[in-house]
C-alpha cells in the first residue's frame, strides 16, 4: 500500500471514529437527562439511539428502549416537558413542568454537565498518560525564506546557514538563549548582517553563522511596522510536556478554561467571519459544522510526519473540544436548547421572588410556553439555516489541516 492510500485509510479511519465518539457522547448527554429525570420520579417514556424508522426496541417497565435506523444522536422522551404537551392524566403529578424548581434545573443542565465531565477527562487521561504539545522555548520547527519585499524565495537565512528542524537553540551572538520570545527580540536587534548562533543537534552543539536580511517590523512585537530589524526565517517547534496526575488537575482546568474563552471568542469576535467560510481567508478557529469536525478527526489521526502516540492525543483532544462546546452550547439561552428551559426557570423564580416580596403567597406561575412559540420557531429556523451553512462550506470550502 502507497504512503497515500495509507494516509487516506487512516483519514476514513478517523472519521468514523469521530462519528462514533460523538454519537457516543450525545447518548450520554441524553443519558444524564434519563438518569436525572428518573432520580426526581419524573416519567421518561423512550430512549432511543438514533432517528427515523424503529430497528429494534424493548419496554422495560415504563420505558421503551431502543435503536432507530439513523445514527445521528439520540433523545429521550420526558413526559410533560411544557404545559402545551398532551400527556396522560395520569402522567400529570410526575410531569417535567410540575416538577420542583431544583428538579428542573438538574435535569435539564445534566446534558450539559455530562460534555464538560467527558472533556474534563479525556484533557486529564491525555496530559497524565501522553502528555500534549507546547509551542517550544528552544525547538526549531520549520526553516523558511524571508519575504522582504511582497514575495520571498529561496532556502532563507536560516536553512541556509545549514539550521535544520528540531535544532535546539542554545546561544545567539554569544548569549544563552531561554525563552523563544527573548530569542526573537535578539534578533530583531540585531539587524541585517553575519551573526553566531549556537544550536544543539543530536547531543552536540554546532556553531552556525547566519546572515540575517533586513525587513519592515515592529521591534518589540515583530508585527508588521516600519521599524528596520533583522528577520532569520524561523518557526518554532513543539514540546511534548507531561504532568504527573496531581500537576494535570490544574492543567486540565486551564485547557476547559481556554475552550471557553476560545466558544466565548467564537460566538461573539468571529461571527463577522461567517461571510468568509466560502472564501481563501476562512478562519481555521472559527465555525464549523459536524462534518467539518469529522473531517478535522480525519485529518489528525492521518497527519503526516507524527507518532501514533501523537494522533492519538490530539484526537482525544479534538473529542474533548467538540464535547465542550456543544456542552456550552447547548447552555445559550434560546428554545428549544436546554438553555432556554433554564432561561424560562430562572424568569419564573426571579418573577415568583418578587411577588413574594410584595406579600404574594400562592403558587409559582408559570411562564405561558404558548407566547415563546414563535421565539422558539424562529430559533430553529435559524439554526438550521446556520447549520446548512455550515454544511455546505465545509464540503466545498472545507478546512484541512494536512495541505
Amino acid at each position: 500500500m502507497s504512503r497515500r492510500s495509507e494516509a487516506g485509510l487512516m483519514a476514513i479511519l478517523g472519521i468514523v471514529a469521530f462519528a462514533a465518539a460523538l454519537l457516543v457522547s450525545v447518548v450520554l448527554h441524553e443519558g444524564g437527562h434519563f438518569v436525572t429525570a428518573r432520580h426526581y420520579g419524573l416519567k421518561a417514556s423512550k430512549f432511543f439511539v438514533g432517528f427515523g424508522p424503529t430497528i429494534w426496541s424493548r419496554q422495560r417497565g415504563e420505558t421503551e428502549y431502543g435503536i432507530k435506523a439513523i445514527p445521528a444522536g439520540g433523545f429521550v422522551k420526558i413526559e410533560g416537558m411544557t404545559p402545551l404537551e398532551e400527556i396522560d392524566p395520569e402522567d400529570e403529578p410526575r410531569a417535567f413542568h410540575n416538577a420542583r424548581a431544583r428538579a428542573r434545573l438538574v435535569v435539564m443542565s445534566a446534558g450539559s454537565f455530562v460534555h464538560f465531565v467527558i472533556a474534563i477527562v479525556l484533557i486529564y487521561a491525555v496530559l497524565v498518560t501522553l502528555g500534549t504539545k507546547q509551542v517550544s522555548e528552544s525547538k526549531i520547527g520549520s526553516t523558511s525564506c524571508v519575504a522582504t519585499t511582497a514575495k520571498c524565495s529561496g532556502p532563507g537565512p536560516a536553512a541556509a546557514a545549514g539550521m535544520r528542524p528540531d535544532d535546539r537553540i542554545v546561544s545567539f551572538d554569544g548569549v544563552a538563549v531561554h525563552t523563544w520570545k527573548d530569542f526573537t527580540r535578539r534578533v530583531r536587534e540585531h539587524g541585517a548582517g553575519p551573526a553566531s548562533l549556537v544550536v544543539e543537534r543530536d547531543g552536540r552543539q554546532l556553531t552556525l553563522a547566519p546572515d540575517l536580511v533586513e525587513v519592515r517590523r515592529n521591534r518589540v512585537t515583530g508585527e508588521s511596522g516600519d521599524d528596520r530589524v533583522g528577520a532569520l526565517g524561523v518557526r518554532p517547534g513543539l514540546d511534548t510536556v507531561h504532568y504527573n496526575p496531581i500537576e494535570a488537575v490544574p492543567q486540565t482546568f486551564k485547557v476547559i478554561g481556554s475552550g471557553f474563552t476560545g466558544m466565548y471568542n467564537t460566538l461573539t469576535h468571529r461571527i463577522g467571519d461567517v461571510g468568509k467560510i466560502f472564501s481563501n481567508d476562512r478562519d481555521p478557529q472559527g465555525f464549523i459544522s459536524v462534518v467539518g469536525a469529522a473531517r478535522i478527526g480525519g485529518d489528525v489521526v492521518s497527519a503526516p510526519d507524527s507518532s501514533v502516540l501523537d494522533r492519538i492525543g490530539q484526537f482525544l483532544i479534538l473529542v474533548a473540544a467538540i464535547n465542550l462546546a456543544v456542552g456550552i452550547f447547548n447552555l445559550l439561552p434560546l428554545l428549544p436548547l436546554d438553555g432556554g428551559h433554564i432561561a424560562v426557570l430562572g424568569f419564573e423564580q426571579a418573577r415568583h421572588g418578587l411577588r413574594r416580596l410584595r406579600g404574594y403567597r400562592g403558587p409559582v406561575q408559570k411562564v405561558d410556553f404558548a407566547k415563546l412559540l414563535p421565539a422558539t420557531y424562529a430559533t430553529v429556523v435559524v439554526l438550521l439555516g446556520f447549520s446548512l451553512l455550515l454544511l455546505s462550506a465545509d464540503i466545498f470550502n472545507p478546512i484541512r489541516l494536512n495541505q
